[in-house]
């Protein structure tokens, strides 16, 4: 019997001779986790709010749009998470219909259900009853396993001034990695 043997490639990726010297593709643990992963990032969200704390939360979709999601044909700015009847809802995201779908695709802005835990809710619930927090999506993932993700941030909304000394902070730590960076030229 011939068996099939894996081997790593010039390239990086795992190969695997099967019957005939056919190589063919496997995919490493790393492929499946890497940073080229399926994910949509809200940058606005980390501009306008200072998020306090993150959770983690399930999503239930259909099967259009997890391939959109795929894809990365989402956007979540302008989106939020609210809490009803015991449920958490995220609504304002926007999953573009799947183009290979035809007439059996999904309604873009539709709301969508969190999955948390009861005590999770119970915990998000509470803070969003005291004045000033909001329950911010800040990114949409894959997980190991494949299931779609979002991660949630319980956020307090920044002022205008908050926002002028994050720039003014991030500006000085440039400005002292220039001199720095400079200065060990110098030295050598």
């Amino acid at each position: 019997m011939l068996a099939s043997a894996g081997f790593e490639c010039a390239f990086g990726f795992v190969a695997k001779v099967g019957f005939g010297g056919i190589i063919q593709r496997m995919a490493k643990d790393s492929d499946k986790t890497g940073p080229h992963r399926a994910q949509i990032i809200n940058k606005k969200a980390f501009r306008n709010f200072e998020i306090t704390e993150k959770f983690e939360a399930g999503l239930v979709l259909l099967g259009t749009e997890v391939k959109s999601l795929r894809a990365k044909q989402a956007e979540l700015e302008g989106s939020y998470a609210q809490v009803r009847a015991g449920q958490c809802w995220l609504v304002g995201c926007k999953i573009s219909p799947y183009a290979q779908a035809s007439i059996y695709n999904h309604p873009p802005e539709r709301k969508r259900k969190l999955l948390l835990h009861k005590r999770q809710i119970k915990k998000v619930t509470t803070k969003l009853e005291q004045r000033g927090f909001t329950l911010v999506p800040l990114r949409i993932y894959f997980n190991q396993r494949g299931l779609a993700k979002v991660e949630l941030g319980l956020a307090r909304g920044k002022r205008k001034y908050d926002k002028r000394v994050q720039i003014e902070r991030r500006e000085q730590k440039r400005d002292i990695a220039r001199s720095m960076k400079s200065y060990q030229q110098k030295k050598k």
